[in-house]
């Protein structure tokens, strides 16, 4: 009799363990949902693109607070986001990148500002088999030539900014005839090629490119030698204080039937952009363009929490952690790597700027970018962008140049 009662005892006392371990790890379908989910937040909180990465660092919080609700949970699962500043330096970008790789042991990383930083990076990603979001690093090689199956990037490239100018173009005038004007740089011809390789597929004809030392201050000859060239549009490509804007209105091109189109950035070089009140253009975002409920709840609570509208780059760091979050509510909060690769695949996921989608191919977001008019608005100190059109996602989805033999 002594025996079946210890007996029972230690059957009551295995199975009340085993229950006690369950509740303790709450492991569902293999995820244990008492452990956080580490996000790697990596951008330049200072050096040259500080503004962008902070930028982008807010947008990416406020993301993560609209897309669960407030909780800052996702299927069970708290998250924590750990940030590390590259500096906007590619070789600190890589230690800081490591860091939270294998000592933090983050389950997904987001970021860089800088296309060189991210570059630094994008091995480590399958090195560690983690997946990166990349967001705003813009070069297309990213998501083309250097791509690996663990890099997906929320945001567009320089290719669909090409398409977007040559869209505009094209819509304006089938068959026109294009000059450009940008810096002698890295940066200005790495911008200028998307653009020329899109018009030509376009049907509009190159007829003329300056490229000015980055450094100019005087731009007249340069302007002068665009204006004998007579294109119907001009494409300008700068950065910088040293602009071209004033010269270009006091050279009057639009008497010599010559429109003036570029991209519009964040609100920072929009103030530069004082003299281009009426050009058309383009842009990924600008705080009054989008219409929809994802960007309304992004202006009213940016305003509520920094006491201004939201920037550029605010909008694509929201777009980012939503992403992040739709795939690990289908993941059931497995933030393993092959789960999220396989689920994020085609997968559509909303932003400020509405439905992108992850292209299969190389995990590009597809998105619309929007045509703009620079407009003169009372009590704003720049020029404010009205919407004209949306320029359909796939009208200026970019090419895909992943390597044939790159492991999918």
């Amino acid at each position: 009799m002594k025996r079946k009662v210890i007996s029972l005892l230690l059957v009551i006392v295995i199975m009340s363990s085993l229950l006690l371990a369950g509740c303790g790890s709450k492991t569902t379908g293999g995820v244990d949902k008492s452990q956080p989910i580490r996000i790697g937040g990596i951008t330049s909180l200072s050096g040259a693109l500080q503004d962008y990465g902070q930028q982008n660092q807010r947008g990416f919080m406020l993301g993560l607070e609209y897309a669960t609700k407030g909780t800052m949970e996702v299927a069970g699962r708290k998250i924590e986001v750990i940030w590390e500043d590259t500096t906007t330096v590619p070789d600190v970008a890589r230690e800081r990148a490591i860091k939270l790789l294998d000592q933090d042991k983050v389950d997904i990383l987001v970021g860089p500002a800088s296309s060189s930083d991210a570059a630094a990076i994008l091995e480590l990603a399958e090195e560690f088999k983690k997946v990166i979001v990349l967001e705003p690093a813009a070069a297309d090689f990213l998501t083309g030539p250097s791509w690996n199956r663990y890099t997906f990037r929320t945001g567009r490239n320089s290719a669909q900014d090409a398409n977007a100018v040559a869209n505009v173009i094209v819509t304006g005038k089938p068959g026109a005839k294009v000059a450009t004007l940008a810096p002698d740089s890295a940066y200005g011809r790495s911008m200028v090629e998307p653009a020329v390789n899109s018009l030509k597929n376009n049907g509009a004809e190159l007829i003329h490119q300056e490229f000015p030392p980055a450094e100019t201050t005087d731009f007249t000859p340069y302007i002068l030698r665009i204006r004998e060239a007579r294109p119907d549009y001009l494409i300008v490509i700068w950065a910088g204080a040293n602009n071209p804007w004033g010269q270009l209105m006091e050279l009057n091109l639009e008497q010599y039937g010559i429109q003036i189109t570029a991209g519009v950035a964040e609100i920072a070089a929009l103030k530069m952009m004082q003299p281009m009140i009426g050009m058309h253009g383009y842009t990924l975002y600008y705080n009054s363009v989008p219409q929809n409920p994802v960007n309304d709840w992004l202006v009213e609570k940016h305003k509520e929490k920094y006491g201004q509208v939201p920037d550029i780059f605010v909008s694509g760091g929201m777009a980012s952690a939503i992403a992040i979050v739709t795939a690990l509510e289908k993941t059931g909060g497995n933030a393993d790597a092959e789960e999220l690769i396989k689920t994020m695949r085609g997968m559509e996921f909303d932003s400020p700027t509405g439905k992108r989608y992850f292209r299969e191919e190389d995990h590009q977001a597809i998105q619309v970018l929007y045509e703009i008019i620079l407009t003169e608005v009372e009590g704003v100190d720049h020029p404010v962008p009205k919407l004209v059109r949306e320029i359909p996602a796939e009208d200026i989805a970019p090419p895909i140049t992943v390597p044939a033999d790159a492991k999918r």
